[in-house]
Order: structure tokens, then C-alpha cells, then sequence
């Protein structure tokens, strides 16, 4: 990737809308269709693909500059029925709406979390230090379908991040979709998480946890499976307070 390709602008944020985000180029990835295979481009990528498996990640001299943690997967493609449709091998891609969210403790005690559902989209210049991209719904669009931006310069803040997925319509089938999400740090390879098992039964995945230690990034494939938030949460000791939301466009604010 060239240097320019690996910036993406707060204005990219600000402009999307209730159905589909405007992406900013970020990147080569081609959203859905990008899932990459650890065999893919290995001089410039790194996978880990077993739960526990980990890696750290240094800062430059100047700190970190932006993280970008983005989330692709496959939308399921399924032949059309009826005689004529089947005889031509019509196809019909079938729209899953998988959401990245992540759970967040501050170095000050405060914990959070940010995610599409129920509004909370977080901030990149105050507290979290985290932002939400708007909802790719479908998963159709070049480059990451959904993403989480990280302020780097702001590292030194944030105690630890769970990033998490989650199914919020479409049939649950994480063996299907296979999806998987990249850590993105300006100067590194990019370092793909992927899931080497599935759970068809539970619409909730702790995927990878990113963790302040001496400066550094340590980043974790979790890869556990939830009937819900709160028993992540449970398992993970955030305590926070779980309820109904809903799943609305960006705003400002946490």
C-alpha cells in the first residue's frame, strides 16, 4: 500500500449516512469480496488464527498515528428458485448485516463500549478515543465494510480494547460468511484476525483484544462465541450496564 492510501480522514466519518457509508479509500482491501486467505500477499500481511495467539506491536518514535480496525466477510450467494432460474443458475446474493463494535477500559477506570446499536459511535479528539465509521449494511461495498478508528496519539490513554462482532440481521452463519478483521497500524503489516472455528448457534464473536502494554500494542486473537453482550461482558470483567437499543446513523458524542 502506498503511504496516502493508508489515511483515512475524520471528514470520511462525518459523512455517513443511515444506509451506507461512504467509504475513504483506505486501503486495498475490496470490503466483502477482500477476505484474504493467510496464503495471500505474506510479504505485507500477518494472521493469527488461533484463539491465543498474539503479537506486539511497537510505536514509531512519534508514537502511534491513527489504528484502523476494519471487519469484511463474504455475503452468502444462493441460486433463485424456479425452473427457469435454475436452469440458467440465476443467483441471488443474500444481505447479512454484520456489525464490528468493540468494548473499551481507559487507563482512568472509565469503560464503554461502541457500536451501531444503541447509538454510541463514540469520539476520536475527546474520550473514548475511539470512533464508529457509519453502517455498511450489506457488506457490497470496496473497502472495509465497517471499521473502528483508533486515536493514536491518544494510545497511551486507552487500557485495553475487545473487539467484537456481531450478526444483526441475516441468517447467523459465521461459518459462511467467514468473516475476519485487519489491525491496521501506518508502518506495520497489516494483521488480520480470523476465526478458525465457528459457532452457527450464537450471533455474538469476541474476536481480538488489543492491549496497552509499556507503549506498545499486544493484540490477541479471542475468538469466543456469546448468546449476548452482557455475557461478553461477564466473561471479559467490563461491568457495564446492558439494555435496549437501537441501531442508528452516527452523531456526535459518545
Amino acid at each position: 500500500m502506498s503511504k496516502d492510501s493508508k489515511k483515512t480522514s475524520i471528514e470520511s466519518l462525518e459523512e455517513a449516512s443511515r444506509s451506507r457509508v461512504e467509504f475513504s479509500g483506505h486501503g486495498t482491501s475490496l470490503g466483502a469480496a477482500g477476505y484474504r486467505e493467510a496464503s495471500d500477499h505474506p510479504d505485507n500481511c500477518e494472521f493469527l488464527a488461533e484463539p491465543g495467539q498474539s503479537i506486539a506491536i511497537n510505536p514509531g518514535k512519534s508514537g502511534f498515528e491513527q489504528i484502523l480496525i476494519g471487519v469484511a466477510w463474504d455475503n452468502i450467494t444462493m441460486q433463485e428458485s424456479g425452473f427457469f432460474n435454475k436452469w440458467f443458475k440465476k443467483v441471488r446474493k443474500v444481505g447479512v448485516d454484520l456489525d464490528i463494535g468493540c468494548l473499551y477500559e481507559l487507563k482512568d477506570g472509565t469503560r464503554g463500549s461502541i457500536q451501531a446499536f444503541g447509538e454510541k459511535f463514540g469520539d476520536l479528539e475527546k474520550a473514548p478515543f475511539i470512533k464508529l465509521s457509519g453502517d455498511e449494511r450489506t457488506g457490497d461495498a470496496d473497502g472495509h465494510d465497517e471499521y473502528l478508528l483508533v486515536n493514536g496519539a491518544r494510545w497511551n490513554d486507552i487500557k485495553r480494547l475487545l473487539v467484537y462482532i456481531y450478526i444483526y440481521e441475516g441468517a447467523p452463519r459465521w461459518s459462511m460468511i467467514k468473516p475476519q478483521i485487519v489491525v491496521d497500524v501506518p508502518g506495520e503489516n497489516d494483521l488480520y484476525v480470523t476465526l478458525s472455528a465457528h459457532d452457527d448457534a450464537l450471533a455474538l464473536c469476541a474476536i481480538a483484544e488489543l492491549e496497552s502494554v509499556r507503549g506498545g500494542i499486544k493484540l490477541t486473537n479471542r475468538t469466543e462465541y456469546f448468546p449476548g453482550h452482557q455475557e461478553m461482558d461477564r466473561a471479559f470483567g467490563f461491568g457495564l450496564e446492558w439494555g435496549d437499543g437501537k441501531k442508528d446513523s452516527p452523531k456526535s458524542g459518545k
